[in-house]
């Protein structure tokens, strides 16, 4: 069976991993998956991630990330553009998500980047998911 939206099932592997508490969670690899893990890592939702090779492909391993008292540090994370529709924004319709504490991962002309990296560079584009 093939799969429609590869990114919306990353976001259920992770928010699925995050309930049960796992500490690292393995998906399929694909560039648009790494680069949405990298500035996850670089606004502190996850330790890290490393790239793996797989008996077929590769592998992308996130580590969660969690607070002292064990819980974690996403709080939620949801799809926002959709295969049926697509929601772009302008650098200037981009608002801090929660006054700051969550952040809209954008797929921009520039690459992938948070609404704060788009905000500094004033490029909008396709929001993919928003993270709190």
């Amino acid at each position: 069976m093939t799969m429609s939206d590869p990114i919306a099932d990353m976001l259920t592997r992770i928010r699925n991993a995050v309930l049960r508490e796992h500490r690292t969670v393995s998906i399929p690899f694909s560039t648009i998956k790494e680069n949405i893990s990298r500035v996850l890592k670089e606004e502190g939702f996850v330790e890290g991630y490393v790239v793996e090779e797989a008996k077929v492909g590769k592998n992308l391993t996130i580590s969660l990330k969690y607070d002292p008292k064990g819980g974690s540090v996403i709080r939620k994370i949801d799809r926002v553009s959709k295969p049926g529709l697509r929601v772009h924004r302008k650098v200037e319709e981009m608002k801090p998500l929660m006054n700051g504490q969550g952040i809209f991962i954008v797929s921009t002309s520039q690459g992938v980047l948070s609404d704060n990296g788009c905000r500094r560079s004033r490029v909008g584009g396709e929001v993919l998911c928003a993270v709190y």
